[in-house]
């Protein structure tokens, strides 16, 4: 397979190094030393400028819901944070969700959705992160109505639209839904399941786990009017130990966790953190920052739309070089032994994941050749409860998941590109 007759462009060298210096480690490991570490989609790499001011916020010991000076600066933080949260997503309404992880978020609001909202089955894919998929499943069984499972294509590691708009009716409840699929990359068709899926139900319930998407393309909820949307800052240049769900108006004010004493639609418990405001707002700040390298508005929500816009150009043209490789380097669409699963012609439709195997080698072996080479990938196998179910679904025993991020280079490719080579040519294919 090829791709379209499009030349992908990488940042220019010199924003390459700039955007390079913003992260750490990238390519060096205390305990292993240099190295390429193409395993993003499991964490990603961390700005310095979100360890900088989340260390800087974490040293005040007041309280934000105090009167006097400081406590006042912590919480202006705080609602700084809760703006760029509103700005990243083009929320003009609704409230913002915050939670220890991103798995919490979405059990939370799927749980309060199924329980609250009348219908008599609840409709999901088999590509869901578990935390989705079993957020469904625990409250459908709880409340007695139908778990119903959308199929993936085989070929190209996507839920299409048909796949979920069979099995929803008039009774349908919640269609939880992931952005893009963690383990192929593809990226589902959300504003046209929306669509569709509103024409038979005009009323109904969206949720959508966008965890893996966020930090590789724009997400505008003026496009794809959803009901609940989660990210988790530790994927997106940010810090462990905090995510953040949107709730649409309709949602905020149905019966769930709070206060009492709280407003019907306020989804916080307990004392905000305001170094995890601040971080979020340097992980905007980095993407207005590089989106003022193309763009000289001085809105930041036009901002955040040209540096993601960017960033997606960015992962677009490091894709293409480890399919397609270059004159000196086979890409992996050229190597004799390796499959790249899920392979499409239109770059535009995956984010920055391939899915690999190699004939006679399983994964956990594959993986540890990359990583004796200095090179962190993961293995993706039907022991692990992570992957068990869209393994089996799309009928694959494991993968090998690659995954870099859009601060790698075609360098860190290219020595991507050797090593797999050479593990090949050692493995005899």
């Amino acid at each position: 397979m090829t791709s379209k007759a499009i030349h992908y462009d990488f940042f220019p060298d010199d924003l390459q190094k700039e955007v390079r210096q913003a992260f750490y480690n990238v390519d060096f490991d205390k305990n292993i030393g240099e190295r390429v570490f193409f395993e993003n989609a499991g964490g990603s790499f961390r700005l310095k400028s979100v360890v900088e001011v989340d260390q800087y916020y974490a040293q005040f010991p007041d309280c934000p819901e105090r009167q006097h000076e400081t406590s006042l600066e912590l919480k202006s933080v705080q609602h700084k944070g809760l703006d760029d949260i509103r700005l990243l997503l083009n929320a003009k309404s609704g409230s913002i969700l915050p939670a220890y992880t991103a798995s919490m978020a979405i059990f939370d609001v799927t749980g309060t959705i199924i329980e609250n909202v009348p219908g008599t089955n609840v409709v999901t894919s088999c590509l869901e992160h578990p935390s989705a998929y079993d957020a469904c499943a625990f409250y459908a069984k709880k409340t007695g109505k139908e778990l119903r499972i959308a199929a993936a294509d085989q070929t190209t590691g996507r839920i299409e639209v048909d796949a979920i708009t069979k099995l929803i009716d008039e009774n349908t409840c919640v269609l939880s839904i992931m952005y893009a699929s963690n383990l192929s990359g593809a990226i589902m068709d959300l504003e046209t399941i929306i669509a569709e899926a509103r024409k038979i139900k005009p009323d109904l319930h969206i949720v959508v786990d966008a965890v893996q998407h966020a930090p590789h393309c724009l997400i505008d909820l003026e496009k794809t009017p959803v009901d609940a949307m989660n990210f988790a800052p530790y994927k997106f240049f940010g810090n462990r130990g905090v995510a953040f769900a949107y709730v649409s108006d309709r949602v905020a004010k149905l019966p769930h966790h709070k206060l009492i004493a709280k407003l019907e639609n306020e989804w916080e418990l307990g004392s905000p953190t305001p170094s995890d405001y601040a971080s979020v707002t340097a992980v905007i700040d980095y993407i207005c920052w590089l989106g003022s390298k193309f763009n000289d508005s001085a809105d930041r929500r036009t901002l955040i739309e040209e540096g993601m816009t960017k960033i997606k150009y960015q992962e677009m043209a490091l894709l293409d070089r480890m399919l397609n490789g270059t004159p000196e380097i086979p890409g992996m669409r050229h190597m004799k032994g390796i499959t790249v699963h899920f392979d499409t012609e239109d770059l535009s439709k995956r984010d920055l994941i391939l899915a690999v195997s190699v004939v006679g080698c399983d994964c956990d072996t594959l993986t540890k050749l990359y990583r004796d080479k200095s090179i962190i990938v993961y293995e993706r196998v039907s022991s692990s409860p992570y992957s068990a179910r869209m393994l089996e679904s799309l009928s694959l025993d494991g993968v090998v998941r690659v995954s870099p991020l859009h601060c790698h280079g075609p360098e860190d490719v290219d020595k991507f590109l050797l090593v797999t080579k050479e593990i090949l040519e050692g493995l005899i294919i």
